[in-house]
């Protein structure tokens, strides 16, 4: 079967031919569309309360977030509405940020668009939430990459989203596709939900366990400045994008690991030598957001490094303190939950400093029971990130479904 050839910007559908012979017709946006323009290019000024005030931040793929959104005043959503005033049914489109998602406008309440949006209102000869679908599949998305535009955050241009390829059936072709589609993807969004929850269970599992653990009875409790030398905070030094040596900060402390990526260097003998880290050390995040101050990670000593300043090094009492088991303990909920309670907080930041540390509670069993608990808890550990991985793995053969039946939609093969 002969395929038509594609345009010069992007591919449009995958078999034109096919589509054709069904009566369906290749058009551009603009040709289906009675508007297409974007927001206002002014910066607003923001307001407690007000008219509504959507960014592309506010579009995902099929849904408005009406909740986190910001507010104009009635004179500047005056002056906004002479370039664009959108209702209900409209699509919009994010230009920049995660371009080319799409959403349709399902709240008949005013409101006013910032220039990251792009307004698409569609003539009669297409439904709606067909637009939408088309807008949302991978044909629409290869296409919209194709025409980004610009150097370090690429946007769509309103002139090269008019020239995007959509292939067109008659209505009523539209509305069985529309049905199909709304159908399955109901079935999808269920799938997806009762799997994340599943997800959400078995990451669950490990922290129930881990609590219990903690919380015996047998356990006597100390504070971790019973079982530790000292804590030590790390180098002030400016780091360099390259050197000799990784410096360590509080954005490679994730999941009670070291994140390897997005590493800073050091080249400073002095400072080197001052903040090496040994094997099996234990770094806490002593300055973060408040939800994110507190949490710890172990060193394994996969290549030499030292750590920053908003990182406190803790050296233990080895015969008392078992680096995994205390790796486990501040990651623990019971940790943050003290955490909360001793944290210094300003504004978007939190703090708790060496002296708060030395002072939380920790449950401290022999020596030789820390390890056979951290034995229990890596052995735990181990099958629940398993479990996870295949509800992880679930959830993208349920996104790659979607997208393989918005692909057959446009194609003709539905």
């Amino acid at each position: 079967m002969t395929k038509t050839a594609a345009t010069t910007h992007a591919p449009g559908p995958r078999n034109q031919s096919a589509v054709m012979k069904k009566g369906w017709q290749i058009k551009k946006l603009s040709e289906v569309c009675e508007k297409i323009t974007d927001g206002t290019h002014q910066t607003p000024t923001y307001f407690d309360d007000g008219i509504l005030f959507l960014s592309s931040r506010n579009v995902t793929s099929g849904m408005i977030d009406w909740e986190n959104v910001k507010y104009i005043d009635a004179k500047q959503h005056g002056e906004m509405q002479k370039r664009v005033s959108p209702h209900i049914n409209d699509i919009l489109l994010a230009k920049n940020g995660t371009t080319g998602v799409a959403a349709m406008v399902d709240r008949d309440v005013p409101f006013d668009i910032y220039v990251s949006l792009a307004l698409l209102r569609p003539l009669a000869a297409i439904r709606p939430t067909f637009l939408l679908h088309f807008i949302n599949s991978p044909m629409a998305k290869q296409q919209f990459t194709k025409r980004l535009k610009g150097i370090g955050v690429p946007n769509l241009h309103l002139e090269e989203i008019r020239e995007v390829e959509i292939p067109v059936p008659p209505l009523s072709e539209q509305q069985r596709i529309v049905k199909i589609l709304d159908e399955a993807f109901e079935g999808i969004a269920k799938a997806k939900a009762n799997t994340e929850k599943n997800l959400e269970n078995a990451r669950a599992i490990f922290e129930s366990q881990l609590n219990a653990v903690l919380r015996s009875k047998k356990w006597k409790w100390k504070t971790l400045g019973d079982l530790c030398k000292d804590v030590e905070y790390g180098s002030s030094a400016k780091s360099k994008k390259e050197g000799k040596v990784p410096v360590l900060r509080m954005g490679n402390i994730q999941d009670g690991k070291i994140d390897w990526e997005d590493l800073v260097y050091t080249d400073d003998e002095d400072e080197i030598k001052k903040y090496l880290l040994n094997y099996n050390e234990v770094l806490f995040n002593r300055t973060n957001s408040p939800e994110l101050v507190g949490k710890t990670a172990i060193f394994k000593g996969k290549m030499p490094a030292i750590f920053a300043g908003y990182l406190i090094r803790i050296h233990r009492k080895e015969d008392l303190l078992d680096a995994d088991y205390l790796n486990y303990f501040l990651n623990s909920q019971i940790a943050f939950d003290y955490g909360k309670t001793v944290v210094i907080s300003s504004v978007n930041q939190a703090n708790i400093n060496g002296t708060k540390l030395k002072s939380y509670p920790i449950p401290a069993p022999s020596l030789s029971e820390q390890k056979a608990i951290v034995a229990q808890l890596n052995k735990l550990s181990e099958e629940t990130q398993l479990l996870a991985q295949a509800y992880e793995k679930k959830l993208a053969a349920l996104d790659e479904l979607k997208k393989s039946l918005l692909n057959q939609a446009f194609s003709g093969e539905l």
